[in-house]
């Protein structure tokens, strides 16, 4: 993963072609059927098993093994016993209460999973009539240990993982450190104690069976216990400010980074910042600014093609930064990034004040977002207008028009982006 990164920056700089591009991605997924980046889908597997409502063990068990098939068969099982009339009748509106959701956000700090599970889960709990917000995110990760460096927040892959010894031995030494509720229900009849093992076969009869993990970790360079964490804290930070409320992931970002205060220079497309990097126009610290990618503006696509160009910035020695209404899904890497900024601009978001040239600084350790403008010029500006041009791209082609009432009535990220309340 070092490697497929490296590549990429390359790319980005000029320096090799797409057929390099890849071989360096293609090197990077052992076969079909694996993803091997621990992104969004991947985070996913991790907080159902937190939420116990995968049958135990079975999240990142690759699906070309024998194994698989065996678990799929007990994820049947499994279903037929809770359901009415079944052994164990639980519904999902039993399972799932506050201490559940509680756990679900703490396995994702732990483990420093995707970002997008700040306005996913968010819309999660809301579904279950539960109300949680970036503050609680914030509060939870200052009492949860960083216990796993999986890329793109460490070297390690998703296999490397499991093979560690992955979900299990995380949930193990959260119960076990007080930093999940050990005494919720779940699918299986053991309760999330059942989720601390992990599946295998029997070499004799072939059926499955569940086998207590070590007590010392098995690749301290991937997972570790509480009593040595790779930090102390969960790598995410809330930022407010003039700018509006911000997330970043500092898991990944080097401490030299976790501030950062240079010149704003602002994008109203990720399109715009590739093309001004490829003409040599962001050679200088900066903090770039990409605007008008929120929920309701464009739906919120993933920006985490502009890793790599900041990335070649950072790696030349300029301070860099990315303040922004979209969202990266926590790639941002090495890049100290504010995402998912709230209120987003179309909706009047203070971000859509932001001159170029302006210094904005972005402290991770204060927790703080703001321009360092002058009080009453900020407050005399107006916020920029979404260009009509761009307006008519964000609405029309590729089925975008079917869309239109959900970006109208669109929440915002941090109430979960939800079109449905």
């Amino acid at each position: 993963n070092t490697a497929k990164s490296k590549v990429r920056e390359q790319y980005a700089a000029g320096h090799v072609g797409r057929e390099k591009l890849l071989e360096a991605e293609s090197a990077a997924y052992h076969g079909a059927g694996t993803c091997t980046f621990y992104g969004t889908a991947n985070s996913n597997q991790m907080l159902l098993e937190a939420m116990g409502l995968h049958v135990p063990g079975a999240a990142f068990v690759h699906p070309h093994a024998s194994l698989r098939e065996a678990l799929t068969r007990d994820a049947v099982r499994t279903v037929l016993g809770i359901t009415r009339g079944g052994e164990r009748f639980t519904p999902i509106g039993r399972l799932v209460d506050e201490r559940v959701i509680v756990n679900a956000m703490v396995a994702l700090l732990a483990t420093g999973g995707s970002t997008n599970h700040l306005i996913h889960w968010v819309a999660v709990a809301r579904s279950a009539g539960i109300v949680i917000d970036w503050t609680d995110f914030a509060d939870l990760s200052r009492a949860t240990p960083l216990l796993a460096r999986v890329y793109p927040n460490g070297a390690a892959d998703v296999n490397q993982f499991q093979a560690a010894g992955g979900p299990g031995y995380v949930i193990r030494e959260l119960i076990d450190g007080g930093c999940m509720h050990g005494d919720v229900a779940t699918v299986a009849p053991g309760g999330l104690r059942d989720f601390t093992r992990v599946p295998a076969r029997d070499p004799e009869s072939a059926a499955l069976r569940w086998n207590d993990l070590p007590v010392s970790p098995i690749d301290a360079s991937v997972v570790r216990g509480t009593a040595d964490p790779f930090s102390a804290e969960g790598g995410l930070k809330l930022l407010t400010g003039n700018l509006g409320r911000s997330v970043i992931k500092v898991s990944a970002v080097p401490d030299d980074r976790h501030v950062v205060e240079a010149p704003a220079r602002v994008f109203d497309t990720q399109e715009q910042l590739l093309a001004a990097f490829k003409a040599g126009e962001l050679e200088r610290d900066l903090v770039a600014v990409v605007r008008f990618q929120g929920p309701a503006a464009c739906g919120m696509p993933e920006l985490h093609k502009l890793t790599p160009p900041l990335g070649v910035l950072q790696g030349r020695g300029f301070r860099v930064a990315l303040v922004t209404d979209g969202r990266m899904s926590g790639a941002s890497g090495k890049i100290p990034a504010a995402i998912h900024v709230s209120p987003e601009v179309v909706q009047g978001g203070p971000l859509g004040k932001v001159r170029d040239g302006d210094v904005l600084r972005l402290d991770a350790v204060a927790g703080t977002l703001t321009a360092l403008v002058d009080p009453l010029v900020w407050e005399g500006r107006e916020v920029a207008q979404l260009p009509s041009a761009q307006a008519e791209v964000n609405g029309h082609g590729l089925g975008r028009e079917l869309f239109a009432g959900m970006r109208r009535n669109v929440t915002s990220a941090e109430e979960g982006a939800c079109s449905w309340l």
